[in-house]
C-alpha cells in the first residue's frame, strides 16, 4: 500500500518509525516485557523508556491481537498495548487512542481512483466481495459490514491481503494494519461509517507496580517529574479515545481524517488567572 502519510494525523497514535527493544532481553525478572499488538506502534514509549530508567530495560513483546489478554493474565508479558473490546477479567485497562478503518483495494480497482483525501462511504462496498478474516479486530455490529461474503473467509489478516492483491475481495481493517501490510501493488481509502479500532494499555490488577505506573506516566505523555506521582490511574470503564502524544487526555477524533482534522484546531479559552480581557 503505497500512503505514507503520518498515523497521528489521522488516528490519534503515536507518530512512530517501528518498533525497537529498549535493551536486550537478560533474563527473567531483568527487563520489563511490553506487549503489543498488530498494527501498535509502542517504539515512541520505548525509546522515552530509555531514557527514564535505563536501569530496566523494556522488552518489546509482538503478540497476537486475540491472545493479548490471555498472555496478560498468565504473566508472559508485564503490559501489553491491546486491542478493544477485550475481555477485563483480572485487568487494569486505559483506553489510548482509536484508529481509523479504512478499506484495501487493489491499485486498478475503481476505489484507487479517488483522492487519498476522499473518503468511502460503507454503503459503497455493498457490490464488493468483502473478506473478514477471523481475526478481525472491528467491532462490527449484529450482521457484520455490507458485501458479498465469498465460500470462504480467511484465517488471518495476511492471508485476507494477499487475496486483495488476487483481486479476490476487498478488504477493511484499522489503518495501521494496512501500513503493517504495505503492498506496491495495493492501496487504501479511509472508510466512513465503520467501527473504529480503540487500542489500550493493560495490565494484571494484581501486577501493579511502582514499573507499570511508570509506563502509564509515559503513554500519558507525562513529563519525567511529573510521572513519579504513581498509583493516581483508576481503570477506565469505556474505551474513550485519548492522544497518547498529549500532556492532557483529550478524546481522539472519532475514528476519521476529517475528524481529527477539526480536533486540530485551538479552542478559545481564559487569559491566565481565569478572567476575560476585555478592550476598553
Amino acid at each position: 500500500m503505497d500512503e505514507t502519510d503520518d498515523v497521528t494525523a489521522q488516528d490519534g497514535s503515536p507518530a512512530d518509525d517501528g518498533p525497537e527493544k529498549a535493551g536486550p532481553a537478560d533474563g527473567p525478572g531483568l527487563t520489563f516485557r511490553l506487549g503489543y499488538v498488530p498494527g501498535a506502534t509502542p517504539g515512541k514509549w520505548a525509546r522515552t523508556w530509555a531514557e527514564r530508567r535505563p536501569d530496566l530495560p523494556l522488552d518489546l513483546v509482538p503478540v497476537p491481537a486475540g491472545d493479548a489478554a490471555d498472555l496478560l493474565r498468565g504473566g508472559a508479558v508485564d503490559a501489553a498495548l491491546i486491542r478493544l473490546p477485550a475481555e477485563r477479567d483480572g485487568l487494569h485497562v486505559i483506553a489510548l487512542y482509536e484508529e481509523a478503518a479504512v478499506v484495501v483495494v487493489p491499485k486498478e480497482h475503481l476505489l484507487a481512483a479517488l483522492e487519498e483525501s476522499e473518503h468511502v462511504a460503507l454503503a459503497d462496498l455493498a457490490d464488493e466481495v468483502l473478506l473478514q478474516p477471523a481475526d478481525d479486530p472491528l467491532a462490527w455490529p449484529d450482521g457484520g459490514p455490507p458485501g458479498v461474503r465469498p465460500v470462504e473467509q480467511p484465517q488471518t489478516t495476511g492471508l485476507a491481503v494477499e487475496l486483495v492483491a488476487a483481486g479476490i475481495g476487498v478488504l477493511v481493517v484499522p489503518q495501521s494494519l494496512a501500513r503493517l501490510h504495505h503492498r506496491k501493488d495495493l492501496t487504501y481509502r479511509l472508510l466512513d461509517d465503520a467501527p473504529s479500532a480503540p487500542v489500550a494499555l493493560a495490565w494484571p490488577v494484581d501486577a501493579t507496580t511502582d514499573d507499570v505506573d511508570d509506563l502509564v506516566g509515559i503513554v500519558r505523555g507525562r513529563t519525567a517529574n511529573s510521572s513519579r506521582g504513581r498509583r493516581s490511574e483508576p481503570e477506565e470503564p469505556a474505551p474513550k479515545a485519548r492522544a497518547a502524544s498529549s500532556a492532557k487526555a483529550r478524546p481522539a477524533a472519532g475514528g476519521s481524517a476529517r475528524g481529527a482534522a477539526r480536533g486540530k484546531g485551538a479552542r478559545p479559552g481564559r487569559r491566565p488567572g481565569g478572567s476575560r480581557h476585555r478592550p476598553r
